[in-house]
């Protein structure tokens, strides 16, 4: 039974709610909606011009519905009279195709059909920046080797407590928050849970952190690369995949503790890494992390070659323990939803077609990556990317041409107005992801 808004509202005091969608480029649009409106917008949806955002549309086409969904509401802490509502966007009677949610629904529903649904976790970095975004926001945040500072995470105390509780209060678990290895850079967890609702968190949690931060005078940002000799912030993803209450990547007598269906899955992941790169390291500024050279603190900690390992954290994919593993390509411009979407597609190709991830790896990549022979890279721009997914036979099958021809054609406008304004115009574009 769906829950109606207006008595949830009158229960928990909400006098407007946010109708929110993520458009292909991940920014997060909304429109106000005050209580006395909201059974009629359940109902029939939020109006919006689609061509207004990063969806596939013109001027012309009828208005874009941006239908909520009850389950996703969060009451915003801060703020607790205004509930934020991620919703399913509609146009002319149809859901449409391109837009993020919809198209991480339709692999869920194919992951359904065989009885499974897969869990995530993600690890969100990000930077904490002056207003302006010029420079760290903590000038004293200087230590070559800042991963775990203890003094630089605790002047920053103010704003990581009050995102942890809000994290508490809205029952998400979250279990540490560190300084991560750039300076300026944190990172926060909190527990993996089913693929949507965890997308849904991972929308809020970058909306959450921004306002938060903004509050304080700072400026958060999740761009993959602001700094050229800093480390760069990825967005890992935890992954497994599930039927009921048993883990279907657990396996005690596989290796690794990983079962034959997970190294499947797994195998579609490793044979897909590349062509749908353009997904999970969506901007132009991502390429500058995948390829990075080492950086200060010592290490890049990105891939940029197509291997996965056991318990090392060189590789693209690592398998930290049994029945999960950790995808490290994605960064943190990636879309909530395009990517676990990405990540289900490919892993449902690799077990559909019982795709063979190839021999595990146990070298460190960093050093010893370059004596491998017949390694895939990762591709070296958001170009080469964009072709790779142009051509790709398990995007266009798993996805549909509709999504993939108009994810390009975008994503190709944003290419040549960078090739017109080159670095002006990628840290402008980058900085508010």
């Amino acid at each position: 039974m769906v829950e109606d808004l207006t008595e949830i509202a009158r229960e928990r005091g909400i006098r407007y709610f946010l109708i929110s969608y993520v458009d292909l480029f991940g920014v997060l649009r909304a429109k106000l909606v005050p209580t006395s409106a909201i059974a009629h917008m359940q109902k029939n949806g939020a109006g919006f011009a689609g061509f207004a955002t990063h969806l596939d549309q013109t001027p012309a086409h009828p208005d874009t519905l941006a239908v909520p969904d009850p389950d996703s509401l969060i009451q915003l802490p801060w703020k607790p009279e205004v509930g934020w509502l991620a919703s399913d966007v509609w146009c002319d009677g149809q859901l449409i195709a391109d837009a993020p949610r919809n198209v991480l629904k339709r692999q869920i529903a194919r992951a359904r059909e065989k009885g499974w649904q897969m869990k995530v976790g993600v690890e969100c970095e990000f930077f904490l920046l002056n207003k302006e975004g010029t420079h760290i926001a903590d000038t004293l945040d200087e230590y070559p080797k800042p991963c775990y500072d203890q003094l630089a995470l605790m002047r920053q105390y103010d704003l990581i407590k009050e995102l942890c509780d809000a994290m508490q209060e809205l029952g998400w678990g979250p279990y540490q928050n560190d300084h991560e290895d750039a300076n300026g850079q944190f990172e926060m967890n909190w527990e993996y849970d089913d693929v949507l609702k965890t997308a849904d968190r991972h929308v809020f949690f970058k909306y959450m952190t921004k306002t938060l931060a903004e509050a304080r005078g700072m400026r958060a940002t999740f761009m993959p690369k602001p700094f050229n000799h800093l480390t760069g912030s990825g967005c890992h993803m935890h992954v497994s995949l599930w039927d009921g209450a048993r883990n279907l990547f657990d396996d005690p007598q596989g290796e690794l503790g990983m079962s034959p269906l997970s190294y499947q899955f797994l195998g579609g992941v490793m044979h897909s890494a590349a062509d749908l790169c353009a997904l999970f390291n969506p901007a132009v500024n991502s390429f500058k992390r995948i390829n990075a050279p080492i950086t200060a603190s010592g290490a890049t900690w990105s891939p940029n070659s197509i291997t996965y390992t056991g318990n090392n954290r060189t590789h693209m994919v690592r398998i930290p323990e049994a029945g999960r593993f950790e995808f490290r390509l994605m960064d943190g411009a990636t879309n909530p939803y395009l990517a676990p979407a990405a990540l289900l597609m490919a892993g449902l190709d690799g077990i559909a077609n019982n795709r063979d991830p190839g021999e595990r790896l146990d070298i460190n990549m960093y050093t010893d990556g370059h004596t491998l022979q017949n390694v895939r890279k990762l591709p070296l721009n958001l170009l080469d990317a964009l072709r790779l997914l142009e051509s790709s036979e398990v995007a266009r099958a798993g996805f549909g041409d509709a999504f993939v021809e108009s994810y390009i054609k975008l994503k190709l406008k944003e290419w040549n107005a960078f090739m017109s304004h080159a670095s002006a115009w990628e840290r402008l574009h980058t900085l508010d992801c």
